[in-house]
């Protein structure tokens, strides 16, 4: 599986690739969504291969997801996604309510809103939202191929 760097909120790097995917920017000229919930619980949860080196990045699976939540926009996370972000809030943060702020997080989705996701006939994932480069129909959008190689490293 690929790596979607938390320190570098938007970016998917996997070894066999000759570059690292932007998939979400959050400052300047805004883009995203870069990942439907099912891709950033995946994310969250993908333990790195060897957590003595330094690029393993940050191993606390409750901080991967936080530091991964404003590069997210799904209209229809499942039901498990607030109580999820709820257990990383209650883990990492001192709101005196998270699971109020779950459900508003997740209703709410910061810049990028909901956005529409579907899989393609060939497996790839795609989305509806205007400003990601995870959508076909946009002009700035990843190229078939590099969409195909970011779906398969999100897969759940």
């Amino acid at each position: 599986m690929g790596r979607l760097r938390a320190g570098d909120a938007g970016l998917l790097h996997h070894p066999t690739w000759d570059t690292t995917e932007l998939l979400a920017q959050d400052d300047g000229h805004f883009m995203g969504p870069a990942l439907s919930w099912p891709e950033l619980a995946t994310a969250a949860d993908n333990t790195p291969p060897d957590p003595g080196t330094l690029a393993a990045g940050i191993l606390d699976a409750h901080a991967r997801l936080l530091l991964l939540l404003p590069a997210m926009g799904d209209n229809s996370p499942p039901r498990t996604a607030a109580p999820c972000l709820a257990a990383a809030l209650r883990a990492r943060t001192a709101v005196e309510d998270p699971d109020h702020l779950a459900l508003l997080l997740l209703e709410q989705q910061g810049q990028p809103g909901p956005a529409r996701w579907r899989t393609t006939q060939d497996g790839v994932r795609i989305n509806g939202g205007r400003h990601s480069h995870r959508n076909p129909a946009n002009p700035f959008a990843l190229p078939q191929n590099r969409l195909a190689r970011v779906s398969a490293a999100l897969t759940p």
